[in-house]
């Protein structure tokens, strides 16, 4: 790369476009190769104007492919300015490329429709926060302002999205209401029963009957938690904006509390059969183990997305506002 960077340092525009220079950071930088851009551009400054066909800057082709690696280095830029006031040969602003879908395949590497929509509006906003005013009303050939844009291309995954979360929010209400009409009823038929004269369960002095009725209440309250949540996300009105935020967050809160529920559940089932059992018969043994059964298949099946959604909307984001000044 020295090489190469020494010998073309030493060509003129006309050389460079006969030579595909330019072709060859555009490309860079729309598959994502990070080192190849910022070495490049460290060794040739002039190399940051580079534009495509279209006349499309380095970051426009960065933003419409969904290359983070490549737009963070947008944040340390002197010329950021001059960067996001460029438009292509469409009249289309860096914003308006956060506004397309079409080039980018990246986001079919996220799971999830609505995920894939929290990520798009996610890129949207974080364009749309460092770009100069007049740039979010300005109009392309085709009379789009980035948010209309925004909204026509992202239509059909809106509605995937909003389908998504239904099926979801669906699926997880059932089981939770079924969670809570097995503790509601379990709280009223203890394991032993009850004393006929005062009324109380015989077994209230052991430790393990309030081990029982501690986790037969909060395997209660957090599936009826985990039902509000789910209902919330059924009633929503599924505006573009309720991707970014509100409806991942209830996702989390139902799912989180749908868990907790099953694993309270659990417990309260084997305490229940330890307090019955204990002393009496081996049985026990092999179905508290057993308990662990269902606790696991949910982990399995739901705890990657419940963890994708918290990395996606409570963690880092995926842009490096703290990168350090690079040319």
């Amino acid at each position: 790369m020295k090489i190469m960077h020494k010998e073309v340092s030493q060509t003129n525009h006309e050389q460079r476009t006969e030579c595909r220079v330019y072709s060859a950071i555009i490309r860079s930088s729309k598959i994502g190769n990070y080192k190849f851009v910022v070495d490049t551009v460290r060794a040739i400054p002039n190399l940051l104007w580079s534009r495509d066909i279209d006349s499309r800057s380095i970051f426009s082709v960065a933003v419409l492919h969904r290359q983070e690696e490549i737009f963070s280095l947008i944040y340390k830029l002197n010329e950021k300015n001059a960067m996001t006031n460029w438009h292509d040969d469409e009249r289309n602003y860096i914003l308006h490329m956060a506004g397309m879908t079409g080039a980018s395949i990246r986001i079919n590497q996220i799971p999830g429709a609505a995920l894939q929509m929290q990520r798009e509006l996610q890129w949207f906003t974080e364009v749309e926060r460092i770009v100069q005013p007049r740039v979010k009303e300005a109009l392309n050939r085709d009379g789009f302002t980035p948010r209309e844009l925004f909204s026509k291309n992202h239509k059909d995954l809106l509605k995937e999205g909003e389908q998504w979360m239904k099926d979801t929010a669906t699926s997880c209400t059932v089981v939770g209401a079924l969670i809570i009409t097995i503790m509601f009823a379990a709280a009223f038929t203890v394991p032993g029963g009850n004393n006929q004269d005062t009324g109380f369960p015989l077994f209230l002095d052991e430790k393990l009957f309030m081990l029982f009725i501690i986790s037969d209440a909060l395997s209660l309250f957090s599936s009826s938690t985990s039902v509000l949540m789910f209902l919330g996300i059924l009633t929503s009105r599924y505006a573009e904006d309720d991707f970014l935020i509100s409806l991942p967050r209830k996702m989390i809160i139902g799912l989180s509390t749908l868990f907790l529920s099953i694993a309270a559940m659990m417990i309260a089932f084997s305490a229940a059969l330890i307090i019955m059992l204990h002393g009496q018969s081996w049985i026990f043994i092999p179905v508290i183990c057993l308990a662990s059964v269902p606790i696991t298949l949910f982990v399995l099946m739901q705890f990657p997305l419940l963890a994708d959604m918290c990395i996606s909307t409570y963690g880092p984001g995926i842009f490096n506002k703290k990168m350090k000044k690079w040319i």
